[in-house]
C-alpha cells in the first residue's frame, strides 16, 4: 500500500488536538460485506449497516480490492451514468483510467485521486490500462460517493485530477502517524480537493503502538474505515480492523490507536477518516442516481434513456 509517503514524517507539519478538546466516543463498529462491482472486480461495502443519518453527506464507499490479479484478470466498469452527487476515486496500488462524456479524464495511480462532480449528469467509464490487463498485478483503491445539496444537484459536471504530489502531507504531534489530507481542513491545513459539500477526507498510516488524536469540527460527523491492520477507536479503545467502519459520536477530537503488532503484509494501521457537514435533506437513490424525490429519480432515468446525460465519445463505445 504505497500511496504517497515520506521517509521521515518528523519533517512534516504536526497536527494535534487541544488538550481540552472533547473526545468523540466510538458508537458503532460494522463489518463490510464483500461483493462485486462493474465487470466483476471485488469490493467491500464499507458503509453497509450504518444508518444514513450517521453518514450524511456520504452515501456509500467501496473498498476496491486489495486483490492480486493474474495476467488477463484486471477489470473495470462499463460506461454508466451518474446524476446528483460526486464520486471520489482514490487509488493506492495499481492504475485506473477514467473518461467521461463531459471531456474529463485521466490516469490515476499510486496515491492519485479523481474527483468527479456528476451534477446534472454524465456518462463515465473506469478501466485498467491494457498494460495492467496483460501483466496483472496488485490493485487497491476506494470509491466514495458524496451527496450534493438540492441547490447543487443540477450544476454542470466537473472533473478534478488530484495527483499524489498535490496531496497535503502532515504528521501527528509525536510523528507516529502520517496523514494524507485529500480534502477539507484540519488544524488550518487544507487539502487539494474542491468540494461542494463541506467534508474532510484523510488517509492515515499509524505506526504500531502509536496513538493519533486529531481536532475535528464539532458540526461534522466522523467515520473511520480500516484499510489494513488493526487498532482501536475512541477514548474507550473500541477494537476495529481492516474491513470495518467506526461511527463516532459528538465532540471535537478524534482518537485512533494502532495495535502494537500488525500483520506482516501491512506494517502500519491504515485508516481512512471521513467527516462532513450533514445536508439534512431527503435523499433518494436508485442505482447511479441520487436525488431528493422519486419524481426526480424517474426524470433522471428518463433523461438517461433519452440520451440527455451525454454520449459515449467516438471510438470508445
Amino acid at each position: 500500500m504505497p500511496a504517497v509517503t515520506v521517509e521521515n514524517p518528523l519533517t512534516l507539519p504536526r497536527v494535534s488536538a487541544p488538550a481540552d478538546a472533547a473526545p468523540r466516543r466510538a458508537l458503532q463498529v460494522t463489518t463490510a460485506p464483500s461483493g462485486y462491482e462493474g465487470e466483476g472486480f471485488p469490493v467491500r461495502r464499507a458503509f453497509a449497516g450504518i444508518d444514513y443519518k450517521n453518514l450524511d453527506p456520504f452515501i456509500m464507499m467501496d473498498q476496491m480490492g486489495e486483490v492480486e490479479y493474474a495476467p488477463g484478470e484486471p477489470k473495470g466498469t462499463p460506461w454508466h451514468p451518474h446524476r446528483g452527487f460526486e464520486t471520489v476515486t482514490y487509488i493506492m496500488d495499481g492504475t485506473f483510467i477514467h473518461q467521461d462524456s463531459n471531456g474529463g479524464g485521466g490516469t490515476i495511480t499510486n496515491g492519485d485521486t479523481q474527483w468527479m462532480t456528476a451534477g446534472a449528469g454524465l456518462l463515465h467509464i473506469e478501466t485498467p490500462p491494457e498494460s495492467l490487463v496483460m501483466s496483472g498485478g496488485l490493485f487497491h483503491g476506494l470509491q466514495l460517493w458524496v451527496n450534493l445539496p438540492r441547490k447543487d444537484k443540477m450544476i454542470p459536471p466537473k472533473y478534478q485530477d488530484i495527483g499524489s504530489a498535490n496531496i497535503k502531507l502532515l504528521a501527528s504531534g509525536d510523528g507516529g502517524s502520517l496523514l494524507r489530507l485529500i480534502a477539507g481542513d484540519i488544524a488550518g491545513h487544507v487539502g487539494p480537493g474542491a468540494t461542494h459539500t463541506p467534508i474532510t477526507m484523510i488517509h492515515a498510516s499509524i505506526n504500531p503502538g502509536a496513538e493519533l488524536t486529531l481536532p475535528w469540527r464539532a458540526d461534522f460527523n466522523a467515520i473511520a474505515y480500516g484499510l489494513a491492520g488493526r487498532g482501536t477507536a475512541g477514548p474507550e479503545a473500541r477494537p476495529f480492523r481492516m474491513g470495518q467502519s467506526v461511527v463516532f459520536g459528538r465532540g471535537d477530537s478524534l482518537t485512533l490507536r494502532a495495535d502494537e503488532t500488525q500483520e506482516s503484509r501491512s506494517p502500519n494501521f491504515e485508516v481512512v477518516l471521513l467527516g462532513g457537514l450533514p445536508i439534512r435533506e431527503p435523499m433518494m437513490q436508485y442505482g447511479p442516481f441520487v436525488m431528493n424525490t422519486r419524481d426526480e429519480l424517474t426524470q433522471a432515468f428518463d433523461d438517461f434513456q433519452a440520451g440527455r446525460l451525454g454520449t459515449i465519445p467516438a471510438g470508445r463505445g
